[in-house]
């Protein structure tokens, strides 16, 4: 993948900031490369970005409009093919993490061909992989877990890359979803990898390295949401990571998009995730928990991080109002 900059964000119409954690994500780790965003009518979310006309970003040199939205299923709506077309008309190309195709919307296709524009689908792989061999490898790998989804997994990981980075650790982010990829420049996005092959992508990605090196690897879902425990079970087993880190939302009420279904506990979530670890990794221990605190006020906050520390008897952080240095402290 080489994608051109500067970005114009396509947060088009989002239901809510949740929905934008695409854009969202590359605007906090890649905040030079974003010019501003686009919005639809009855958008709900905003990057804290300059709002800009498709004509006004690409008169201010915008390379390539990014589609930032992370709608249940990953559709590509009927309602932004013009939006699409208009940017490739005045030069820019287009890159999507949504699981359905650009190239498979017949108005863009032919736009970007009729245009000379690229068209980039970072969701889907444009590689083999192999199925795993859960041969042991060199090297420390720490994966995210969660007790559900798009709570804080890759900024975790991200969190601790660039604080390893900054300790002068060696240390890679291996990134396993599209903003991940949109933010490293590389990896896979393993919800688009055939189940069979998903370890083995995982395998692939974060390879046996020097023994002082870190692989973070960005986890995915989790294990008790009905919708992606499949991927969830495929990275733990690819990654063989011997350390976890736990991430949750404390004032979450149910599992993302399915009301009926409530979060885990901590302590099931857990075991589950460590007995499912050491079928590839023997020694793999959650060491650590990352919370999203986002919903709360700094003393409740607080008060929370410090109240699972004590329980838990390890560290609690939110990597967003807290920092990692307790984590790192232990690696």
């Amino acid at each position: 993948m080489s994608l051109r900059t500067p970005y114009l964000m396509f947060i088009g119409d989002a239901a809510d900031q949740l929905a934008a954690k695409t854009a969202q994500g590359v605007v906090d780790w890649r905040p030079e490369w974003c010019l501003g965003q686009f919005k639809l009518p009855n958008c709900n979310a905003d990057l804290g970005l300059a709002n800009m006309t498709l004509e006004e970003a690409a008169e201010a040199g915008a390379k390539t409009l990014v589609v930032g939205v992370a709608n249940r299923g990953g559709i590509i709506s009927e309602a932004w093919t013009a939006t699409l077309v208009r940017a490739m008309e005045l030069g820019m190309d287009i890159a999507s993490g949504l699981h359905n195709r650009l190239r498979d919307t017949i108005a863009i296709s032919d736009a970007a061909e009729q245009h000379s524009r690229s068209l980039f689908d970072v969701r889907h792989p444009t590689r083999h992989f192999s199925v795993a061999s859960g041969v042991p490898r060199s090297g420390k790998r720490l994966l995210a877990v969660g007790t559900d989804c798009s709570l804080g997994k890759m900024y975790t990981t991200l969190a601790l890359w660039k604080g390893m980075q900054e300790r002068g650790m060696k240390s890679d982010f291996r990134a396993t979803g599209q903003t991940g990829i949109f933010i490293a420049g590389d990896g896979v996005s393993v919800d688009a990898v055939v189940a069979d092959f998903i370890s083995g992508a995982v395998e692939e990605i974060s390879p046996a390295n020097d023994a002082d090196h870190w692989d973070l690897i960005e986890g995915q879902g989790s294990l008790f949401h009905p919708s992606y425990a499949g991927v969830s079970l495929g990275l733990l087993h690819g990654a063989q990571a011997t350390h976890l880190v736990m991430c949750h939302e404390p004032n979450r009420e149910h599992m993302r998009g399915i009301p009926h279904q409530p979060l885990p506990s901590l302590e099931e979530c857990i075991a589950l995730n460590e007995s499912c670890a050491r079928l590839t990794s023997p020694e793999a221990k959650v060491i650590a928990m990352a919370f999203n605190t986002s919903k709360m006020n700094d003393q409740n906050a607080s008060d929370c991080l410090k109240s699972h520390a004590d329980k838990f008897g390890m560290p609690c952080v939110d990597p967003v109002r807290t920092g990692v240095d307790p984590i790192l402290d232990i690696l």
